[in-house]
């Protein structure tokens, strides 16, 4: 049967949670694990038996960048890789309906939609199998999964038979809770999904036309009828009537949103490649660094002998790694160089641009804790072990941090027998961050390890004086 693949990559206008880090490069092509996000994707999609092109579908302009990844994944995996660059942001739906031409070429049977900025096992095949046994000839099948009430309410709701695993109900991110099973991002199709796709145009047109009459929006919130979401146009409509049906997957499965969710995704990623790509993690040998858990290092990163890797870690090219430096839980991209330092800047001081970053601890900053877990503590990792999930996302550029000093802010606390009041930690550490979604969270510069206080200088209502140099902390936009 002749297939087809969709990704839906977006464009520079989305994904704004995931800034700074998608400035230098397109957000798909930002490394997890090792390699750029939408590589795992085409993996996927290329292992599925007659699967004949897969297409990017988005509104990057043409990037250097992007054409020589497609270039590279056309040699590597021997499939046709196209761009299709979308005139505007037309939805999820708008830009599969405006080139379904080009989808449907070929003579394609189904074709798969998949979301760049999801992290999964990706079951495609088993996806297509059970479309065959439960969906008719013209049906649909979304790939779901379970989530707690809580974090149901960030996603797409399916309600299902249990039996047939038909959708009867569908809502997307409602306010109050109505199913554990939640929408993955990815879609079996036929070419029949651009009859109802064209009826939903058809109808905002109708609905654009008398707007301006009647002195209202059109029903998506956007004067163009050409946008049209799957999500809450199409699906909403389609539940109910015997033609949506959910495969639900027992893998993993996490949105990437921000830096911290790429952490997470990376790390998930790392596991999956003990059994599908086992040649990709670095592995102990004499006279090279200590390897502990998963970890993937680029073949020009230099890593010394000394040096503490792992779990979880991907080190990307050119990436230069001193003697002593102890790295966990982090992404270190492309030219960064870390090292050891003793000393830290005197006050006032800043990193001078062009200088390594340096590493004053083995554990890296925390940042925004991944999805599904417990939140980060707001105590600095200098006071103890960085929590479980915490990682970092290393610039290749070195920044120039803008010395602050903070004003810590004192709160009383009733205590057993006394009165006295405890400075709580700088607000400049503390992450912030929602367990659910990856959440607004803070991506900071690596700390200085500060001197031991003593007792009056930790009394004392000014700030001491390591704070005065140490890098101030950005909050990640959203």
């Amino acid at each position: 049967m002749p297939l087809k693949a969709v990704i839906l990559i977006g464009g520079p206008q989305k994904g704004t949670r995931f800034r700074p880090l998608s400035f230098e490069v397109p957000k798909p092509l930002f490394p997890v694990a090792g390699v750029p996000m939408v590589q795992h994707h085409i993996e996927a999609c290329a292992r599925v038996p007659g699967m004949k092109e897969i297409l990017l579908l988005g509104f990057y302009q043409p990037h250097e960048a992007l054409s020589r990844f497609l270039v590279a994944a056309q040699q590597e995996f021997k499939i046709p890789i196209r761009y299709l660059q979308e005139y505007a942001a037309l939805g999820t739906a708008g830009g599969i309906y405006h080139f379904r031409d080009q989808i449907l070429s070929g003579g394609t049977e189904a074709f798969f939609v998949l979301n760049a900025d999801v992290c999964s096992e990706f079951p495609l095949q088993e996806m297509l199998g059970f479309g065959q046994r439960h969906g008719a000839a013209h049906g649909f099948v979304i790939l779901g999964t379970t989530a707690n009430r809580t974090q149901a309410l960030n996603y797409g709701c399916i309600v299902a038979n249990a039996d047939t695993q038909e959708v009867q109900h569908y809502v997307e991110k409602p306010s109050t809770f109505v199913s554990e099973v939640i929408n993955c991002g990815i879609y079996l199709f036929t070419p029949a999904i651009f009859q109802h796709i064209g009826e939903v145009f058809q109808r905002q047109q109708q609905e654009l036309a008398l707007c301006p009459y009647l002195g209202e929006e059109s029903s998506n919130g956007w004067q163009r009828a050409e946008v049209i979401r799957l999500e809450q146009d199409v699906f909403t409509a389609l539940a109910g009537r015997g033609k949506l049906y959910v495969y639900q997957t027992e893998g993993f499965w996490s949105q990437i949103k921000s830096a911290g969710s790429a952490i997470y995704a990376s790390r998930l990623y790392l596991n999956q490649y003990s059994k599908t790509h086992p040649e990709r993690l670095a592995q102990n040998k004499p006279g090279g660094p200590i390897i502990r858990g998963n970890v993937y290092i680029h073949p020009t990163a230099s890593i010394d002998s000394t040096a503490v890797l792992g779990p979880n870690v991907s080190i990307g090219e050119g990436v230069t790694v001193g003697a002593g430096v102890r790295v966990r839980e982090s992404i270190v991209l492309h030219g960064a160089a870390l090292h050891v330092s003793r000393a830290h800047p005197g006050e006032g001081q800043g990193v001078p641009p062009g200088t390594s970053l340096p590493l004053s601890h083995p554990i890296t900053a925390p940042c925004c804790p991944p999805p599904r877990t417990t939140p980060a503590s707001s105590t600095p990792s200098w006071a103890g072990t960085a929590p479980s999930g915490a990682g970092r996302a290393w610039k290749g550029r070195p920044a120039t941090p803008t010395p602050t000093t903070p004003t810590p802010k004192s709160t009383a606390r009733a205590s057993s027998g006394t009165g006295a009041s405890r400075r709580p930690s700088p607000s400049w550490v503390s992450p912030g961050c929602s367990p659910i979604s990856g959440g607004r969270g803070r991506l900071c510069s690596p700390l200085i390890a500060p001197p031991a206080l003593s007792p009056q200088a930790a009394a004392s209502p000014s700030p001491p004086r390591w704070l005065s140099s140490t890098p101030s902390c950005s909050p990640t936009r959203s």
